[in-house]
């Protein structure tokens, strides 16, 4: 089904984490801060300790009000945005999911009527009813969960889905169980967290301390599961198949995304130990908040990891990033990509654009472009379109015909700058003048110390060996032809022929 492209000044992924990261952040807290709260009025109300009834009283609200209204609104967000920015993605979701999103959103209605009950029957209901309604919220907003973690991981691992079609084959992919696991420790973990932030607002200085306490050993058995499901999640072997060990090979993200979750974790846990559990009483609302933060950033970070090693697709092996299917894509084929637009805008080059790298790129801003193009010309911008699927950071293949590459890559070329690069940076010559040719035009795919280096390529070449390949362009396919003048050929040679003196530096720029 044919969309209209949407077009806006924000970076799509920005845009799309704001949102996701704080609804799921929310949603997690909504599940595992339902099971807290009738977990510890069960032990409260045996206890006859109405302090502590009144503390969960009074974190219901903030609970109601933080799901309920955040979290659903972050929700919808969330709808509206994926089927603005990936329509054909959304559509290909709600076709293989229909009945799962039907039984999903069933859930959520009986959740937020539990929720609403459960808050206001405080007061109103018998203690048994009260604490009926409270599992049933837990378990609607557990089995939400059942259900949406079967559909956010089949788009990083569809599994057999992709030969046979079949729902569960999609619903229970290789990674469900992991994620299911690793996701359920996160709700504990929040409902821990958010009880301890909002338990230092207590008065009374036993009943502060004992909830704190009790709400930090909560958040660290979820701390506990999450470290259990972490740990299945990552030997998945399908995780560890090529195509997933290639973005982490080309890309920085995930290992920065990996270090970043296990430090916000370790600061979690050591928080929750130290503040919460041995030493409660320093335990206030500044304390919790931080601790909240590095929940945030160990979520966020862990959203951030799950969406990289899915590059260049949005569902993995099916459909890439920017909405072309993969079995219709063809790098260097002759199928016409505007043919398949059904709303274009008369402007063929910007159709183009949008249709093939605008889900993660801007001319300039987020993932800008033009700063990887200036100092080019169209010539090797349309090369480089050629071959773009073999760059470092991976990228679907270009859906057009050369023809239409050709018309993109002048489009691009119109809006950056495609001076020489001894004009755009006068007085810069040499080998320095090389360094800056060789990161606009070959850094892309060749990262000198890391993916696709080729130092050891040139290291038996002469000047005049250099010089041919350049001209003749032997080393590959979808390398573009060098396009540069002869002053950016004779620095490039200059430069190149410098990696091996003595005192060559590691590392060219990226």
């Amino acid at each position: 089904m044919p969309y209209p492209f949407w077009e806006t000044d924000l970076g799509y992924g920005p845009l799309m984490a704001a949102i996701a990261v704080l609804h799921v952040f929310v949603s997690h807290f909504a599940i595992g801060g339902g099971l807290y709260l009738v977990v510890a009025e069960r032990g409260a109300r045996r206890r006859a300790d109405l302090p502590r009834l009144a503390f969960l009283e009074r974190l219901s609200r903030f609970f109601a009000l933080l799901t309920l209204v955040l979290g659903a609104l972050t929700g919808v967000a969330i709808w509206f945005v994926i089927g603005l920015l990936s329509p054909d993605g959304t559509e290909a979701l709600i076709r293989t999911f229909v009945w799962g999103w039907a039984i999903e959103w069933t859930f959520f209605v009986v959740e937020v009527l539990a929720a609403l009950l459960y808050y206001y029957g405080w007061r109103r209901l018998s203690p048994g009813r009260h604490m009926a309604i409270g599992w049933v919220y837990f378990a609607a907003a557990w089995l939400s969960l059942v259900v949406i973690n079967g559909i956010v991981t089949f788009m990083l691992t569809p599994g057999a889905w992709l030969e046979t079609g079949a729902f569960w084959d999609g619903f229970f992919n290789p990674t469900y169980w992991p994620s299911l696991v690793l996701r359920t420790g996160i709700c504990i973990l929040l409902g821990g967290t958010f009880a301890v932030y909002v338990a230092g607002g207590i008065p009374e200085r036993d009943t502060r301390l004992s909830t704190v306490r009790g709400a930090g050993l909560w958040g660290l058995t979820g701390l506990l599961v999450s470290v259990v499901g972490f740990w299945m999640y990552l030997r998945v072997d399908v995780l560890s198949q090529e195509s997933f060990r290639e973005v982490a090979d080309r890309l920085v993200l995930p290992g920065l995304a990996t270090e970043y979750m296990l430090v916000a974790t370790a600061l979690l846990g050591a928080g929750l130990l130290i503040t919460a559990v041995l030493l409660p009483r320093i335990q206030r609302r500044p304390v919790g908040l931080l601790l909240l933060l590095f929940a945030l950033m160990g979520m966020g970070s862990f959203e951030t990891y799950r969406e990289a090693v899915r590059k260049p697709y949005v569902i993995h092996g099916y459909m890439y990033g920017n909405g072309q299917r993969k079995d219709r894509v063809e790098a260097g084929g002759e199928e016409s990509l505007l043919e398949r637009i059904a709303y274009r805008t008369g402007d063929d080059g910007r159709d183009l654009f949008n249709y093939s790298c605008r889900s993660c790129h801007q001319l300039e801003g987020y993932r800008a472009i033009k700063p990887f193009f200036d100092g080019t010309d169209a010539a090797y911008i349309s090369g480089a379109l050629a071959g773009v699927h073999v760059m470092r950071a991976p990228m679907p293949p270009f859906a057009g015909n050369a023809e239409e590459r050709a018309v993109l890559g002048a489009w691009i070329a119109e809006r950056v700058d495609t001076r020489p690069l001894h004009e755009i940076h006068p007085g810069v010559e040499g080998i320095e003048l090389g360094r800056l040719v060789y990161s606009a035009r070959c850094a892309s795919c060749h990262a000198i110390g890391g993916y696709g280096d080729v130092r050891e390529t040139f290291e038996d070449f002469e000047a005049e060996d250099i010089a041919e390949v350049l001209a003749d362009n032997e080393m590959s396919e979808e390398m573009p032809r060098f396009s540069g003048d002869e002053t950016e050929r004779d620095a490039l040679i200059e430069y190149i022929l410098s990696w091996y003196e003595e005192d060559a530096p590691e590392e060219a720029p990226r």
